[in-house]
């Protein structure tokens, strides 16, 4: 499995934009903190063609151990939440020998 990194993105950035390599990775920084700020204080990030993140609070419940069937209560907690664009969508669901590439 195929990861993309920091790196390959500061890379691709600076390939396209045409920044410096260290001017690229300031701004992938940015964005990247910037969208994690917003998701830290409860708001969703819309990125359009891609989709959006939020935050969800799951409530108080109760679990099982598998092992031993035990109950056990999970407390509450927020959970990050993806939901993809339906571009994304359909790009992913794109057989791959026709949608471009995007390794680097």
């Amino acid at each position: 499995m195929n990861t993309l990194t920091r790196a390959q993105l500061t890379e691709a950035i600076y390939a396209t934009v045409g920044l410096s390599r260290n001017e690229s990775a300031d701004l992938l920084e940015s964005m990247l903190s910037r969208i994690a700020d917003a998701l830290t204080i409860g708001k969703s990030v819309k990125i359009s063609g891609f989709g959006t993140f939020s935050v969800r609070q799951k409530g108080r419940r109760v679990g099982r151990n598998p092992k031993t069937g035990v109950e056990v209560p999970i407390l509450p907690r927020r959970v990050l939440v993806f939901r993809p664009s339906q571009m994304l969508r359909d790009a992913v669901n794109t057989p791959a020998s026709t949608s471009p590439s995007t390794e680097h």
